[in-house]
């Protein structure tokens, strides 16, 4: 098993490198769109903007510097212990989450039948479990946590601080926020335990697969619940 300051020191995030600066673009891009006017913030398109930007920052940023993969958190040497960590993290993560939204929502007086409208619950079964959910975990992972994490670090940021930075920019993202409404704020905690994690083992199999499985388990027991 790599411990965490053994990975901390094979597998650098932050030094000797370039453009850590582009990951203020996405944040730039989603202060901007909540600044923006009401009817604009409604548009599909629009709320993927921030997303788009970070993308954009990501691809430029590793055209920047080498060892991308090492820097991300993506060596094969990191797999198993992503495997591990990851898949006990989803399952606690995914059974507290659970039980807010089914027992501790009701009794806020909020509501999450609202969940069966979204457009993940009207792709097919077999599509999304457990395929779409793997990308979107992946893609997220890769955006949050391995990119925006690792370059607000590499600012000089504190972890205390770049961490519930990223979980907020995650939580709040706009697409997220337009399809589960109230739901968001479960990402709070996610992102906080996720980037927590990112920080600690250099490794980001660790969050992809976490995000993955607790996807898995909300997705299958919210689906048994509203059909």
């Amino acid at each position: 098993m790599i411990r965490p300051e053994e990975a901390s020191a094979a597998y650098p995030i932050q030094h000797n490198e370039r453009g850590a600066a582009l990951a203020l673009l996405p944040l730039i891009a989603t202060l901007l769109y909540y600044a923006s006017p009401r009817e604009l913030r409604q548009e599909t398109l629009y709320q993927f903007l921030p997303q788009l930007c970070a993308y954009a920052a990501l691809l430029t940023w590793s055209r920047m510097n080498g060892a991308t993969a090492t820097r991300l958190g993506l060596t094969r040497a990191l797999i198993p212990q992503g495997l591990r960590l990851g898949i006990a993290t989803g399952l606690v993560l995914g059974t507290a989450n659970v039980l807010v939204i089914l027992y501790l929502v009701p009794w806020l007086g909020a509501d999450y039948r609202f969940l069966a409208d979204t457009p993940h619950a009207k792709i097919p079964l077999l599509l999304m479990l457990p395929w779409f959910i793997f990308l979107i975990a992946a893609m997220v992972e890769l955006n949050f946590r391995g990119f925006l994490l690792g370059r607000l670090l590499g600012l000089g940021l504190p972890s205390a601080l770049a961490i519930p930075v990223s979980a907020l920019l995650f939580a709040f993202d706009p697409f997220l926020v337009a399809t589960f409404q109230h739901l968001h704020w479960i990402a709070v905690w996610d992102g906080l335990v996720w980037g927590s994690l990112r920080v600690a083992f250099r490794n980001l199999y660790v969050t992809i697969v976490a995000h993955a499985v607790e996807v898995i388990v909300l997705y299958s027991v919210m689906r048994i619940m509203l059909t």
